[in-house]
């Protein structure tokens, strides 16, 4: 009789823990969120965890960001994410810092420099996690390609964008200008500028100088470069740097782009302080995800065309804007994983997120932004449709930064301000900077 009492008591304690187990990381989650896709029912989801996340940017992609990582929060309440950002000015600074100490967040957003990071083994290797915890289905192959590097996946693209040139459509009406249009080539570019500054007088400029900036582009554009990974070295001479550089010293020449003080006290990639949104400068390049960030600071009508073509078309491709990698030391990767998958999939976290990193990665979400669009969203929708149908005629590799970037990127904008300053003339700084860049290339391998 004891022994039949126990039976049944153990047969209750079995049922109960069955169908705790069964309720466990059940949440309500959108179409593209069910258990299968999400990993709900997976067995990092059962345990009671805390993971840090960090990304750069604004306090208004904070809020947002903030507010997707609550939404995942309450979908598995056993979850607990604690969210960090800072300036894109001091982010990898401080992100290098806590690498170098083993204290980096478990999750951490990169762009194109993941490289470097993948290079240095402190990004987590996800296929392990895809079809369990990481749903990638619905993601575009490109993109999964992107992040996918030494022939392992170690980044989820965030969002997807690409590069046009933002035109201030006032600033043209007022010039008595049209405004250009997708297929038009540099000297069409040199020459608009100078006009419109030439029209509206002292204190207005057709373009700013993204020498640096559009780099990559211009050498694309002429069957070059920046960064030749298959190979494994830079992509582009001294003298494709040269050309490039020397179009844009010519240009200043001629009148029409923005001066180098004004871009110092004016950041060309500062939307608060462009010119584009004070309505004194024309054009300039951008990610189309930033479009809505410069409309939203200035009345003026603002639209995107693509850049100005070269001998083999525009260059520009639709790419990863930016994304996530999971810290190599995490202590909890499938829970990891689980939040990169909610960040890519679920719908509610796309209506929150916006364009803000680019448009979704995702075809179904990608669907769903489209279909509640306001105007400016559906400059970028359609922006990004032209692209992409130029690309199926004009195929361009993935872009990723060379290794050593960030050193890359200083020497490079000093070439840019050496020039412009009159410090030294274009065959120099351009000399010194080629040089500078093989060096740091050959030191970060």
């Amino acid at each position: 009789m004891i022994k039949r009492k126990s039976l049944m008591a153990s047969l209750v304690v079995v049922c109960m823990l069955t169908l705790a187990a069964c309720s466990g990381g059940s949440g309500t989650g959108s179409k593209n969120n069910n258990e299968n896709n999400s990993g709900g029912n997976t067995e990092g989801s059962e345990k009671q965890v805390e993971l840090r996340v960090m990304w750069w940017g604004d306090q208004a992609r904070a809020d947002m960001t903030n507010e997707v990582l609550q939404l995942f929060m309450d979908k598995y309440p056993n979850i607990k994410v604690i969210g960090e950002f800072a300036p894109s000015s001091g982010y990898f600074d401080k992100l290098n810092t806590q690498l170098a100490s083993g204290t980096a967040p478990d999750v951490f957003f990169l762009g194109g420099n993941v490289v470097d990071y993948a290079n240095k083994d402190v990004l987590l290797g996800l296929d392990p996690y895809v079809g369990k915890e990481l749903d990638l289905s619905d993601m575009d192959d490109s993109m999964v390609k992107y992040g996918t590097l030494n022939d392992h996946l170690v980044h989820i693209s965030a969002g997807a964008n690409a590069r046009g040139i933002v035109v201030n459509t006032k600033l043209f009406e007022q010039a008595g200008i049209a405004v250009p249009e997708d297929g038009w080539n540099w000297e069409d570019y040199a020459r608009i500028s100078k006009e419109i500054s030439d029209k509206l007088g002292k204190g207005y400029y057709g373009t700013y100088n993204f020498t640096f900036e559009g780099l990559d582009i211009a050498f694309k554009q002429n069957g070059s470069q920046l960064y030749d990974m298959a190979a494994g070295k830079l992509g582009f001479t001294e003298e494709d740097a040269l050309n490039w550089f020397k179009y844009w010293d010519d240009a200043t020449k001629a009148g029409g782009v923005v001066t180098p003080e004004l871009a110092v006290s004016n950041p060309i990639d500062d939307p608060s302080k462009s010119l584009i949104t004070t309505g004194k400068a024309a054009m300039n390049l951008i990610p189309s995800n930033q479009l809505a960030a410069y409309q939203s600071l200035t009345e003026d009508p603002l639209t995107l065309v693509q850049l100005p073509r070269g001998p083999k078309g525009t260059g520009v491709v639709f790419e990863s804007s930016q994304g996530l990698s999971v810290y190599a030391k995490t202590e909890h990767p499938k829970e990891a994983a689980m939040l990169l998958s909610f960040f890519i999939n679920d719908e509610e976290a796309a209506k929150i997120l916006g364009n803000n990193r680019g448009v979704p990665v995702t075809a179904h979400n990608r669907s769903v932004l489209e279909a509640d669009a306001n105007a400016v969203d559906k400059i970028v929708y359609d922006y990004t449709s032209r692209v992409s149908e130029a690309t199926k005629k004009e195929p361009f590799a993935i872009s990723y930064n060379p290794p050593g970037f960030s050193e890359f990127e200083k020497v490079g904008k000093t070439a840019v301000q050496e020039i412009g300053f009159g410090r030294k003339n274009v065959e120099e700084a351009v000399k010194d900077f080629y040089k500078s860049a093989v060096d740091i290339f050959n030191n970060n391998q």
